[in-house]
């Protein structure tokens, strides 16, 4: 009876330490599948970070941004694949509300992808308190952050799968990343987000094992009671032991609760030992006397002991099989790897056995990190090549420690492959300084490089002389209205690829837009600058562009600047080359001219200037509009009011600049069509408040340049706005110069007819400035002429001008059109006036110009 007691004791201690280990393991497998969870849901929030960090890297170098460019960066990006229920990547730029001066909204401008979240753009995430509240973290903190969980507004009408989140990151200017948080304020754009859909998010990251075995409940720790259930799988039972993780991200902390599917106990061991044990008890009171039976008994337990501390590790190495990182063992030195998981050897392939530094690029960086950690300091995150065996090389992230197996030290190397996050930043970086079109240096790029040449190797001064080519294509517009603009992108292409195979190593090639190239040429004189000019002139004059059934000669016009001196800046190069280019032309297309300091150059470069300028007030929004008022000279005419608008225009330093000093540039630089066009838009769509009368006003005078009436379509334009607009077009009158209207008369023709068709009224304006015929009168369908003002100056001292005025008037009124005078400043001329019969006088005798009534306002807004 004692042997027995004493075995059913010895059974009760074994069945005892089973079930403490069974339960150990249970939770062992529970904590790792939940340390698994806490893993893989941190996966696509990293991936969304990721994502968000290269795009703010790209607005950081990169002045503009447009739908089709944001779209081809998040292509590239695919970010479908880094972030779980992926929805979209935005962007909002941020602008003063509308509403509310003193706040900031974020309107969404760009979507990738655009279809399906059409209704995102213009969206402004002020209306969004959970997601604002995200994005201010993110602008002061540079660092991701995330927002709590709300509904998607282009699932609305998808009930619970609408639900998701948006991971943060702030947009800054160019330039430097800001450190403080007022710079970061002050040089906010705006901010991109990644917009993930939780329940595929989260059924996505946790698929496999986590979800095949455990119920997983999670909630937001900082949302409000009762709006924190961010998605169960099922309710959580009270007595069944759960493991809790908490996932900490972009300023959210998600409490993730894990409990078994079904009881993952393994009670038939446990059954095994309580029948074993006491079977074995029995036999033992039995056959106490056997010393071999006993013998054989402690054997057989020896050996299920061993099977159980065997099967203890081979989980160990399962789970350590699963892990997506590399793991590498190898003894305390380095010189053999005693293990590699299945991740490494996929990679690496069968390397156990081999010197660890064997499988670094640099072996001087393993020695490093092998002695780092081996002196206990560890080596960690670092960025290091490695080149397996028979296969590519590729970068890792690795860490290295020592640690202790089975009492003896080795060296566990922990690493992820980085190549592709690697590879995709040095892609991104290509796309933003090359051409996509031509392969070649974009504008941007060019610029930077033209700055350090100009720099030189210290950084403060000129390095060396060296020659800046500046070449724009002749007629180029010519083959892309004939054949299309696929031809002029594949005539691009085959230049490109021309000029490259004529050009030295020394030398710098770029597309700065359009048909417009430049090119750096180092070590060279003048001489061979404009030897390598006339290769490049004569290589572009040689090629032979084949399309469908035509065939193209194309030539070049080539601007030359020496850059031999000091002082001299990027602005200053780009305008003298673009100068010599524009000399190049006028002189006859196809030649290269060398930039000289001359009159001509400097007047040509002032033009630049003043081109430039009125560019600028164009996209700025910086033109203004002034009216003068024409007073009729007959009573009887009543007392309608008739207005002509003036241009003027505003400068960087807010000086209002009158068109004398601006317009010729414009004409020369083809840049009066814009300016024209802008005039006729702003003026229809403010109508009503150009003058106080405000709709009463009877008629609204326009001047037309002669770049514009050559434009084909700008008599549609004119149509199209009175019809958007609802403009009476009896109200309107177009002034035409004379000198404009004989130079192509034909086609002024064709103009006029059909305005005035349509109800418009014409004014032929300075007319006997250009010492034309009367004659063209017959040939031009107007409604009323302008004296030119140096005649109406001059009546009160010429003779000649009144003879002239009054035949101007005469010859007018037999053709039943009204006659204006300009540049009345002196009553005596405003009498003769009335003398003659002239119907309207002009000038500041009558009325100073005035601001249009609409830009008072804005300005009186602005200020207040």
């Amino acid at each position: 009876m004692a042997v027995l007691l004493l075995g059913l004791v010895c059974t009760a201690a074994l069945a005892h330490h089973e079930w403490v280990y069974q339960q150990q393991r249970t939770e062992s497998l529970q904590g790792s599948l939940a340390n698994a969870a806490q893993s893989r849901m941190r996966e696509p929030l990293k991936g969304a970070a990721m994502v968000l960090r290269s795009m703010q890297t790209v607005f950081l170098s990169s002045d503009g941004m447009d739908q089709k460019e944001f779209s081809q960066y998040q292509k590239n990006l695919r970010p479908q694949e880094l972030a779980q229920g992926y929805v979209l990547t935005g962007f909002a730029r941020a602008e003063t509300s509308a509403t509310d001066p003193g706040q900031v909204a974020y309107r969404y401008q760009f979507v990738a992808p655009l279809q399906g979240n059409e209704v995102l753009v213009g969206f402004d995430i002020t209306r969004q308190p959970d997601n604002l509240r995200a994005l201010q973290l993110a602008r002061d903190r540079d660092m991701p952050t995330a927002s709590a969980p709300f509904p998607l507004v282009q699932f609305q009408d998808a009930a619970a799968s609408a639900t998701g989140v948006t991971v943060r990151l702030p947009v800054y200017s160019p330039g430097a990343v800001p450190l403080t948080v007022p710079e970061r304020r002050q040089r906010e754009i705006g901010a991109l987000a990644v917009s993930m859909r939780l329940e595929p998010m989260i059924t996505q990251a946790l698929q496999g094992r986590v979800l095949e075995y455990m119920h997983v409940q999670i909630r937001d720790l900082d949302a409000p009671a009762g709006q924190d259930l961010v998605f169960a799988s099922a309710t959580p039972v009270a007595e069944v032991p759960q493991q809790v993780r908490q996932l900490d991200f972009g300023g959210r902390r998600w409490e993730m609760r894990l409990w078994p599917r079904a009881d993952l106990f393994e009670w038939g061991q446990l059954r095994a030992i309580l029948i074993g044990g006491t079977a074995i008890s029995t036999l033992l009171a039995l056959l106490v006397w056997s010393q071999m039976t006993t013998r054989r008994r402690a054997v057989d337990l020896g050996r299920r002991m061993s099977v159980r501390f065997g099967e203890s590790e081979a989980r160990f190495r399962t789970l350590n099989e699963l892990l997506p990182a590399l793991v590498l063992l190898a003894n305390g030195d380095g010189s053999r790897i005693t293990y590699a998981n299945q991740a490494a050897r996929q990679l690496l392939g069968d390397v156990v056995g081999s010197p660890l530094c064997s499988l670094f690029a640099d072996s001087h960086a393993c020695e490093r990190a092998i002695a780092m950690a081996v002196s206990g300091g560890g080596w960690r995150s670092q960025e290091v090549m490695l080149t397996p065996a028979g296969g590519a090389a590729f970068w890792i992230n690795a860490s290295l420690a020592q640690v202790e197996v089975e009492a003896l030290p080795h060296l566990l190397m922990v690493a992820t492959d980085t190549s592709a996050q690697r590879a995709m930043t040095e892609r991104l970086h290509y796309q933003a300084t090359h051409d996509e079109l031509t392969g070649l240096r974009n504008r941007r790029e060019f610029e930077r490089l033209l700055r350090e040449a100009l720099a030189g190797d210290d950084g403060t001064a000129l390095a060396a002389p060296f020659a800046l080519l500046y070449f724009d294509l002749d007629q180029f517009k010519l083959i892309n209205d004939l054949s299309g603009h696929a031809a002029g992108d594949q005539l691009l292409v085959q230049l490109a690829r021309a000029m490259r195979a004529v050009l030295g190593r020394n030398t710098i090639l770029g597309r700065l837009g359009g048909d417009e190239f430049a090119l750096l040429a180092f070590d060279v004189d003048l001489v061979q600058a404009e030897a390598l000019a006339e290769r490049i002139r004569r290589c572009i004059e040689s090629h032979i562009f084949h399309w469908q059934e035509r065939t193209y000669t194309v030539s070049a016009s080539i601007g030359l600047v020496m850059v031999e001196r000091e002082g001299s800046t990027l602005k200053d190069l780009l305008a003298w080359a673009d100068s010599a280019c524009y000399q190049a032309k006028e002189n006859g297309r196809n030649r290269v001219c060398t930039y000289r300091e001359d009159a001509a150059s400097t007047q040509r470069i002032g033009e630049m200037e003043w081109a430039n300028r009125l560019r600028g007030a164009l996209e700025q929004g910086q033109l203004l509009l002034d009216y003068q008022e024409l007073v009729a000279l007959d009573p009887a005419a009543g007392d309608a009011v008739h207005v002509e608008l003036l241009l003027r225009m505003r400068d960087h330093t807010g000086r209002e600049v009158m068109p004398g000093a601006f317009l010729s540039a414009g004409e020369r630089y083809g840049l009066m069509p814009a300016v024209d066009r802008w005039v006729i838009r702003t003026a229809l769509a403010n109508f009503s408040r150009i003058h106080p009368c405000g709709v009463q006003l009877h008629s609204c005078s326009i001047n037309l340049s002669g770049a514009s009436l050559e434009d084909d379509g700008l008599a549609d334009f004119i149509l199209d706005a009175i019809t958007t607009f609802r403009v009476p077009p009896e109200r309107l009158c177009f002034e035409i110069t004379e000198t404009v209207a004989v130079r192509d008369l034909q086609r002024v023709a064709r103009v006029i007819e059909r305005l005035r068709a349509s109800g418009c009224r014409i004014a032929l304006d300075d007319f006997g400035a250009g010492m034309s015929s009367f004659g063209y009168l017959k040939n031009l369908p107007v409604d009323s002429i302008k004296i030119d003002g140096s005649f109406v100056r001059d009546l009160g001292r010429e003779p000649v001008s009144r003879i002239i005025i009054d035949a101007v008037t005469r010859i007018g009124h037999e053709r039943k059109l009204k006659v204006v005078a300009e540049w009345v400043d002196d009553e005596n001329v405003l009498s003769v006036l009335r003398e003659l019969g002239v119907d309207y006088a002009q000038g500041f005798l009558l009325h100073r110009p005035e601001r249009v009534l609409f830009q008072r306002e804005k300005a009186n807004v602005r200020v207040g």
